[in-house]
């Protein structure tokens, strides 16, 4: 039985949107435990009617909330009644536990998970690592995305090891080729971290270096993993999303703006319904943090039922895999 803890606040859609995506993984997964925490009452209504198996699911009563306006370090210890102190506390105590999701504050997740959760041994920060679709019907990571913004060229080599294992292990891609994110492909491009960055992952074995990567290919299939410091990772994938959610947007006012092109549309529904599947990043759960001692899921502050159902199922892959300890034992090999 695999045992995962879900923050049932801090989001757009919470506490629906949990509790929805938390019972669709009961259902769906007859080896799961879920822990819903946050305030009982309001769990309880939005459970409230629905199927699901009574004796897989646990409240853990915590009425306070973080906002995301609030500062990371000082709520971790001023708000230890909240949903998301209770998930984390939960992680940190019950050794049963195998993982967290959370749609909450970034910045009080990072701080929580790395102070009370604690990283793996040889882990010099945490990284996140979220899942993009490509062209060729594969996936692509990003480490990191958003936990470490002043990277050493010694963090962004570990985030390209922890990267490629998280891959491996969760996805079946036997051999992830990574990229180091750069400002154009040539070994010598880029500023002082990135240029101290690459040969260190050039002469690392453990990982499939293939070079630099421009932005413009990062859905392109060529590659598996792209490593970069938070910074840069944050603006790649809010850029990526933006760019293709506008897309959609220009689309759909042009085929609405003459006959022809509805009647166009309608002939070809069945593709456009396929490609607004394939660029909604809901259907891709969240960011894994690698590199903490137990599995957390960082979903998006927007995310819906499906997107924490799948935030959920990271969880369970990860578990499965044995993320955590081939991370820890990959470190330990290491140039």
């Amino acid at each position: 039985m695999i045992k995962v803890v879900v923050d049932c606040f801090g989001g757009d859609n919470s506490p629906g949107a949990n509790v929805s995506g938390a019972v669709a993984a009961l259902n769906k997964n007859s080896d799961l435990y879920i822990i819903l925490t946050g305030d009982e009452a309001a769990i309880k209504e939005q459970l409230y009617g629905r199927e699901y198996p009574a004796d897989r699911l646990t409240i853990i009563h915590a009425p306070e909330v973080i906002g995301c306006d609030e500062k990371p370090t000082e709520v971790i210890k001023t708000k230890r009644n909240s949903s998301m102190m209770a998930a984390i506390d939960c992680l940190r105590t019950d050794s049963a536990v195998s993982g967290m999701v959370s749609v909450g504050s970034t910045g009080a997740l990072i701080a929580a998970a790395t102070l009370r959760v604690g990283r793996l041994a040889g882990v010099m920060r945490p990284a996140f690592c979220p899942i993009l679709p490509t062209m060729n019907g594969g996936v692509v990571g990003i480490c990191d995305s958003g936990a470490t913004v002043d990277c050493t060229p010694e963090m962004m080599k570990q985030f390209a090891v922890m990267g490629s294992i998280y891959l491996q292990s969760a996805f079946g891609v036997e051999s992830p080729r990574v990229a180091l994110l750069n400002v154009g492909t040539e070994a010598e491009k880029g500023d002082k971290l990135r240029k101290e960055t690459y040969p260190l992952l050039q002469a690392e074995q453990s990982i499939n270096f293939t070079g630099n990567m421009e932005s413009r290919d990062l859905l392109s299939g060529k590659y598996d993993l792209v490593v970069c410091d938070a910074f840069s990772g944050n603006v790649l994938i809010k850029s990526t999303e933006g760019a293709c959610l506008e897309m959609l947007k220009m689309l759909k006012k042009n085929i609405y703006s003459k006959p022809i092109y509805k009647l166009g549309a309608l002939l070809q529904k069945k593709m456009f319904s396929d490609i607004k599947q394939f660029m909604n990043y809901q259907n891709y759960g969240g960011s894994v943090m690698l590199g903490t001692r137990k599995t957390v899921v960082k979903g998006h502050g927007s995310s819906n039922e499906k997107a924490v159902e799948v935030c959920i199922e990271q969880v369970v892959r990860a578990e499965s895999a044995r993320m955590n300890e081939r991370i820890s034992e990959a470190l330990t090999q290491t140039t």
